[in-house]
């Protein structure tokens, strides 16, 4: 449920990098409708229709909670500018209780009561609107397409639930697809605080987005001075952000979290759909594949597809996604997306033109920066399962350890937490915030702290190409009754790197994750962890396609904290972390396994 938002808030505010070569082939007009619904509440709605076509022109639909009046017109948004040149009516539409809208704002609105004819959600405005513009919109040829990113590409996945027959294909592009497992609000039952604070702040503070005003610029400081998360609504929020409340009255994976995810809410794949999905997406890398996962399952008519590239979050719909922060990619991804992939997607369902002959999954490949085609995702029967093991004197190796009862162990106090990024942490979505690039920050910044233990292989003599889905098996003890573990899996460069200077012995995250140790057995039914006890952690690190380069070297970090990205856990066990008190908070001394009986390792699909 994130951030289209934060490419709104750069079409809005920064026409300068709205530069667009060329010549725009078609003018825009432009209208501004209330379109109503069913329940008789009406939707602010602006429709950009081409000028002088001689043909009828297809819809693409886009509905967001970020307001829709100020969007330039399509020639000049660099998102859909490609389409834009090739004609479509585009449509944008602010969701209920939002901007424009009448109504009230539900985050993530639950699905309707069918057996309510009067019931509504997210599917019976979409199909309402398409209703309306299919009637009241001239030089239409019948067909409609949706797209967009974040909590906009949310609204695409709930227009495909009972379909408009008009609605031909669509593509939600980092949707979220389960806000307690994998996406904005929780990583495995662990809290994201700074996100979920300022993002439910932003979206329900007023019908338009509001940022929260920070008396610190380091909203690291802010938050380790907020305390206990008790503190939010007794000295801020006082019981009036929604969202809030329902974090409070929901601390486990119950049947509020479950409703909303995807795998409760979809089923047959109805109509086309192609996921998009950035590898270093901040906010939403889970939720495309997990999507795209759920569908595939029942999908026998080939109408599900994914793409994932080198991007941040809507990495793909701006720029020529050349590079990431300091990372060089060699060619403009962005732009072959918008181009080659996107535009040729729509083309084919919504206009009849080209083959239509769509790979199942296209993946850019990391490391070795090139394109790859896929029939499945993950490839099925490519790769083997290798694991790479922890090892005494901080070695990482394929090679099994052999010592009988090999530990590495750190303190980890709640009152001293890792930071997740270099400080100062600026406001998420406030000015001059690094949030965005946070994924492919150098992590050398912690290496050298005393609450992060790392492992590295040597120098490496081939090429290890990994491609699918990674799993930490990690054995840890703590003398807390509660922990947090947080694995990262690491590219390091050569300290000479002649390719590009300033990359010399940079660590590079690939993938990572965090797990609350509480929800080792059930993300439902949180149980105590018993202190010095060793459990094994299995930690879904998602799916990478990325080369480790001969003369790099693999890295895993492992921590207890990530701050504020994720809540201080109190390390003492209490059964709602959100009603915890300042003297639940302990220190705690945290051990690693790598021995024989209990080998820690991370489980990487390698080609063949």
């Amino acid at each position: 449920m994130k951030r289209f938002k934060f490419l709104f808030a750069v079409l809005l505010t920064a026409p300068s990098l709205l530069a667009q070569s060329g010549t725009d082939t078609l003018t825009y007009s432009k209208q501004e409708v209330l379109i109503p619904m069913r329940d008789g509440v009406k939707l602010n709605t602006v429709i950009w229709a081409p000028i002088g076509i001689s043909e009828p022109m297809p819809f693409l639909f886009l509905r967001t909670p970020y307001g829709v009046s100020q969007m330039l017109s399509p020639n000049k948004d660099p998102y859909i500018s490609d389409m834009a040149k090739e004609g479509y009516i585009f449509v944008f539409q602010d969701i209920r209780g939002r901007y424009k809208s009448e109504g009230t704002f539900e985050m993530q609105r639950l699905m309707r009561d069918k057996k309510d004819p009067n019931s509504i959600d997210e599917s019976t405005d979409t199909y309402d609107a398409i209703a309306w513009l299919l009637k009241n919109v001239p030089d239409n040829n019948g067909k409609v397409g949706m797209l967009g990113i974040s909590y906009d590409g949310w609204t695409t996945m709930m227009g495909t639930i009972d379909p408009h027959p008009a609605l031909k294909a669509a593509s939600e592009q980092a949707t979220p697809s389960d806000m307690y497992i994998g996406d904005d609000f929780h990583h495995n039952g662990a809290f994201r605080l700074s996100y979920s604070f300022e993002y439910s702040f932003m979206e329900e503070f007023s019908k338009k987005d509001t940022l929260f005003s920070f008396d610190k610029y380091d909203t690291y400081e802010w938050y380790l001075k907020l305390g206990p998360l008790s503190n939010v609504n007794e000295k801020y929020f006082h019981g009036k952000i929604p969202s809030w409340n329902d974090f409070v009255k929901h601390p486990n994976y119950d049947d509020f979290w479950q409703k909303q995810s995807m795998a409760y809410r979809l089923g047959i794949p109805t109509i086309p759909i192609l996921h998009v999905a950035g590898w270093w997406d901040q906010e939403d890398f889970y939720g495309p594949q997990k999507a795209y996962e759920v569908l595939e399952k029942q999908d026998n008519f080939n109408k599900n597809f994914i793409v994932i590239g080198p991007w941040n979050h809507g990495g793909w719909s701006r720029g020529t996604g050349s590079a990431l922060g300091n990372i060089k990619f060699g060619s403009s991804t962005a732009e072959k997306f918008r181009k080659e992939i996107q535009s040729q997607f729509f083309a084919y369902y919504l206009k009849g033109k080209g083959s239509g002959n769509f790979p199942e999954a296209i993946t850019f490949q990391t490391g070795s920066n090139i394109w790859k085609e896929y029939k499945s995702w993950p490839p099925l029967n490519l790769t083997k399962n290798e694991n790479l093991y922890l090892n005494s004197e901080g070695k990482l190796s394929f090679t099994s350890p052999e010592e009988a009862q090999g530990f590495d162990e750190y303190l980890s106090d709640p009152s001293h937490p890792v930071p997740y990024r270099q400080r100062p942490v600026e406001e998420t979505y406030g000015p001059g915030s690094r949030w965005y690039t946070w994924l492919v920050q150098d992590q050398r910044f912690v290496q050298d702290r005393g609450d992060v233990l790392s492992w590295e292989t040597g120098a490496l003599t081939t090429d290890i190409e990994v491609t699918g889905n990674l799993i930490a098996d990690i054995f840890a003890s703590t003398t807390g009754t509660d922990a947090d573990w947080i694995v990262k899996l690491i590219d390091v460069y050569p300290e000479v790197y002649p390719e590009q200077f300033n990359m010399g012995g940079y660590q590079l995250m690939i993938a990572n994750d965090v797990f609350r140790g509480r929800f080792r057995n059930s993300y439902s039914n949180p149980e105590p962890v018993k202190p010095n006890e060793v459990n094994e952690y299995r930690i879904d690190l998602h799916a990478i396609n990325h080369v480790f380069k001969t003369g790099h070297k693999i890295m895993v970090q492992v921590q207890s904290s990530w701050f504020p990205v994720i809540d201080r856990n109190p390390q003492k066990y209490v059964p709602n972390i959100f009603e915890a008190r300042e003297s639940d908070f302990i220190v705690t001394q945290q051990k690693i396994y790598r021995s024989v009986k209990y080998p820690t390792h991370i489980k990487l699909p390698v080609l063949k």
